[in-house]
């Protein structure tokens, strides 16, 4: 039987403070070390809190004993509650630590991935989608075995392990047939990284919407709108519906503005003006472009086709714009004739008399 010392409340102060302390020692240590090496930096952002709490919960698990309580029976059973929740607490926070340091690694990694441009900016973004989801699986993972062994730390979960273990095959199934919707979308959301189908801040047209894909998890795709709205999708919506990805291969997009005028217009001296334009637009990838008549439309205007290339496609819109405002001024401005008009012809004007009356009158 245990006896309960004087000395043992102190040690249990002592051994909580000191690794408390040695933690704090690590964290300004790795806080220094941050600002040259970029993992320190992260394992301080993530892992800090959840450092403290293993060192408290782990040191008092360490120290702590059921008779520091007294030796009567109630004393001993309160005291033997007290270990039990220190054994859980003990392994939910090295859990938590787990978790956040591996976050921690991982963002090592998709920092850089942020920062790479150019040609080489697809794949990243495919790498960065596809981390995201391995790691939130991971993390469940770590989560689920973590809740089994805190289920086991109960000798009366164990002795049910049998039975539990003889009814697997029943419960999968009732489980399975309830979660079908949760992990439809889970192997959705896999096959959608993994097929290298939608990625991180890809621009995508869903529902009539346009945007770009700001998070896109195991179960869900966040959408981030041109006017900063957010639309919200299940991830199986992308595997049993079409959708417009204009950056599947590349982030290049053609801009196109069309322009209704009448027949007069000088269609040469606007291409040379469109020309001109477009070299002192920064907007302007400097590859394609072109301005073309398209069709003569049923009520006598001639459509005008003005192509142009741009390295994405914010800059493709605002290009499209600027080239809408230069052409609608350009006209108006030097070719006034060419404006759009309606022609109408009249019997007066078709036989030179007025309709319905007698010419010798």
């Amino acid at each position: 039987m245990n006896v309960q010392s004087p000395a043992d409340w102190p040690i249990l102060l002592i051994a909580v403070v000191g690794s408390i302390l040695l933690v704090e020692v690590i964290r300004r240590v790795l806080s220094k070390a941050g600002r040259k090496w970029e993992l320190a930096r992260h394992l301080v952002e993530h892992c800090t809190w959840p450092a403290f709490t293993v060192a408290a919960v782990a040191a008092t698990n360490v120290a702590f004993r059921p008779g520091m309580f007294g030796e009567a029976p109630g004393e001993l059973g309160a005291g033997a509650t007290v270990d039990r929740f220190l054994g859980l607490g003990t392994i939910g926070a090295v859990t938590w630590l787990i978790v956040q340091a591996t976050y921690a690694l991982t963002d090592v990694v998709l920092d850089r991935l942020v920062r790479v441009e150019g040609e080489r900016n697809r794949r990243a973004r495919r790498i960065r989608t596809q981390l995201g989801l391995v790691r939130r699986i991971a993390a469940a993972v770590i989560i689920v075995i973590a809740l089994g062994a805190m289920l086991f730390s109960f000798p009366q979960v164990r002795a049910l392990g049998a039975g539990l273990l003889a009814s697997a095959g029943i419960a999968g199934a009732v489980v399975g047939i309830a979660a079908q919707p949760t992990l439809g979308n889970m192997l959705a959301g896999l096959q959608l990284a993994f097929s290298d189908a939608l990625r991180l801040d890809d621009v995508v047209v869903v529902e009539e919407e346009w945007g770009r894909i700001e998070e896109l998890t195991l179960t869900y795709v966040v959408l981030r709108l041109w006017d900063e709205r957010r639309l919200v999708l299940p991830v199986s919506y992308f595997t049993q519906n079409p959708f417009e990805n204009w950056t599947r291969h590349g982030s290049r997009v053609l801009a196109v503005v069309y322009l209704r005028v009448d027949w007069s217009v000088p269609v040469g001296k606007l291409r040379e003006a469109l020309y001109e334009f477009l070299q002192g637009n920064p907007l302007w990838d400097q590859k394609d472009w072109t301005l073309q008549v398209t069709d003569v439309l049923p009520n006598g205007l001639v459509e005008l086709r003005a192509l142009m290339s741009a390295a994405d496609s914010p800059s493709a819109w605002d290009l499209k714009c600027d080239v809408r405002e230069f052409l609608v001024d350009f006209v108006r401005d030097n070719y006034p004739d060419a404006l759009p008009r309606f022609r109408v012809e009249s019997p007066v004007s078709r036989a030179g008399v007025k309709w319905g009356l007698d010419p010798s009158s």
